[in-house]
């Protein structure tokens, strides 16, 4: 089968087969005067002229709109995310490498991607990119709302901008703990996440933030008033601290402590609730609420909880300075009321 090669929108060279030809001059990819060439011309020449009878019934054909900046596609309402492969690397200390076909982009929070390959450009910009006609106003807005959950109102696109090939990238997790892959398709396009959880995701995704409407959640909750809405229909990506325990609920009610939540169905009943009696939540150590999830979907719970860690890392640089060979020795241990 004849290869063919076409100079996109933005005179980057694709390289196609004749069966694809069709497909996209039926699109409005490939138009009259784009510029295509094969093994045998001396030069570029307009498809036009090479493939008239192609273009006899294309007249009212609306072109594809321009690529946007770093080589990915406008998103629009109802259009899949892009399709990337993945694979997550390590045990307890992970990263997931993507991989991405030439045009393809995966967006990150700022500061998570550990190295990339040749022909992978990097933009960062205010927002996911899944609204491209947002104004101005609407970009800050999202952008106020990214910066109440604690992140960084810029996230980063990773772009693959060659012609051929595939090309990698990696994003690493923030603190020891694990990375958990997830299909929006199979969540309906849509998960609820502590709003630190988020890694990367495939380009169309949305990133935003859900408003807990109960207040008792609001205000006790381990991850406060204001979660993040994951939205699309591809791959996207969250962290968890230790180990991970995926839950399906069919109708049940789950107790737990509120910070080893990570992320839960949007038909999940999530609510704050009074750990016990008076003497349990304050002597039982189990903080003074618990989280209540009730009903049908899935829930991921992690193991050692982010907040968790750094009480014990802080508690433990505030100690007297003896070290594991104090000559106190246990006595040591009883005076910090380690024992």
């Amino acid at each position: 089968m004849k290869q063919w090669h076409y100079a996109d929108q933005e005179s980057r060279p694709k390289q196609i087969s004749d069966a694809e030809i069709h497909a996209l001059v039926k699109s409005g990819e490939i138009g009259p005067q784009t510029r295509i060439w094969t093994d045998g011309m001396k030069d570029w020449a307009p498809a036009g002229d090479l493939m008239p009878q192609l273009f006899q019934n294309t007249a009212n054909v609306t072109p594809p709109p321009p690529l946007s900046s770093g080589g990915a596609p406008p998103y629009t309402a109802g259009q899949k995310c892009h399709e990337i492969d993945y694979e997550i690397m390590g045990g307890d200390m992970q990263i997931v490498e993507v991989e991405l076909d030439p045009s393809e982009t995966v967006i990150a929070e700022a500061g998570a991607m550990n190295y990339l390959e040749e022909e992978i450009t990097f933009e960062a910009k205010m927002g996911d990119g899944s609204e491209p006609s947002q104004g101005m106003m609407g970009k800050l807005l999202s952008a106020g709302k990214r910066a109440i959950t604690g992140e960084s109102i810029f996230m980063t696109h990773f772009s693959h901008a060659g012609a051929s090939g595939k090309r990698r990238v990696a994003f690493a997790a923030p603190y020891p703990g694990k990375i958990i892959p997830i299909n929006m398709a199979e969540f309906g396009g849509e998960l609820l996440c502590q709003k630190d959880a988020f890694l990367c995701a495939a380009y169309g995704t949305r990133v935003s933030i859900a408003f807990n409407r109960k207040i008792g959640a609001g205000f006790f909750g381990g991850e406060g008033f204001i979660l993040q809405k994951l939205e699309g229909d591809g791959m996207a990506f969250i962290h968890a601290g230790g180990h991970v325990i995926k839950k399906e609920l069919k109708g049940e009610t789950l107790r737990v402590d509120t910070g080893c939540l990570v992320g839960f169905s949007p038909e999940i009943d999530y609510n704050i609730e009074r750990a016990g009696s008076l003497k349990s939540m304050f002597f039982g150590g189990e903080g003074l609420f618990l989280a209540t999830l009730r009903g049908h979907g899935i829930v991921y719970l992690q193991s050692l909880p982010f907040s968790r860690l750094a009480d014990r890392i802080i508690g433990a640089g505030g100690a007297s300075g003896k070290g594991e060979g104090s000559v106190l020795g246990g006595l040591g241990n009883l005076l910090d009321g380690d024992s």
